[in-house]
């Protein structure tokens, strides 16, 4: 097992049970107790869980993961979502807003940002993309959010009111069969008011959010523009029949 999938993996446990013991982590994943040993203390270092005697405890902020894992999960599948979006999103944008998902960032570095506004929440994206020429790159104030690298909050969501977005680039935390979810609501309402601003909105997700569960609705699929995932089974094209999907 790669060492990013088997630390999600025990991320996964630890959502499911709230804590777990090193012992009972290593017969789940077949793993030594060493191995496992090491990936608590790097999960730990990212903030996501404490350590205990024997095990973990996840932490109560988690259920939003450290984009620094994000970036490393279903890559391939980011960088399918990257190539399609790039051929299908509309380029005659002059504002555009970036969610602070790693699949988003994935799609945003392939995209001719000079000369563009870029507004996002996402501090690993200006990071990232701070660098380009010619960027106007904005990042609304708010509370920083450790583990989601981003920036949250009241005051966040009362900012991005006073943007117009031409173009909103979103992923999400889960999928359902009628649409998509958040797990923490700063992060819902924030977009929720960007989606009300923009004229063109993308969803960009990989098939495997169809797995996770989220708490906040966020919008429908019926409500956006465009829709694009890495790959769908035969029932989910069915099921979205008629929407603007790109696979």
């Amino acid at each position: 097992m790669l060492n990013d999938t088997r630390k999600e993996e025990i991320l996964s446990v630890l959502r499911k049970q709230g804590s777990a013991t090193v012992s009972e982590l290593a017969k789940k994943l077949y793993v030594s107790e060493a191995t496992i040993r090491r990936d608590l203390i790097d999960l730990q270092d990212l903030g996501l869980l404490r350590r205990s005697h024997g095990g973990a405890v996840l932490l109560e902020a988690a259920d939003e993961v450290s984009i620094l894992v994000r970036m490393t999960e279903n890559a391939e599948s980011k960088v399918q979502i990257a190539r399609k979006a790039i051929e299908h999103i509309p380029t005659d944008f002059k504002t555009v807003f970036l969610d602070n998902s790693s699949t988003v960032l994935a799609v945003a570095q392939q995209m001719t940002l000079s000369e563009k506004t870029v507004i996002t929440n996402s501090l690993q994206a200006v990071a990232v993309l701070s660098r380009i020429r010619g960027i106007n790159l904005i990042i609304p104030g708010g509370t920083v959010s450790p583990h989601g690298h981003a920036i949250t909050g009241s005051w966040t969501t009362k900012l991005m009111s006073e943007f117009h977005f031409d173009l909103m680039l979103t992923s999400c935390s889960a999928l359902d069969s009628t649409g998509t979810y958040e797990t923490s609501l700063d992060q819902r309402e924030i977009k929720r008011t960007v989606f009300q601003r923009s004229v063109f909105r993308v969803l960009v997700a990989d098939q495997s959010k169809f797995e996770q569960s989220g708490t906040y609705l966020l919008e429908p699929f019926t409500a956006f523009d465009m829709l694009i995932f890495d790959e769908l089974s035969r029932s989910r094209r069915a099921a979205l029949k008629g929407l603007p999907v790109i696979v």
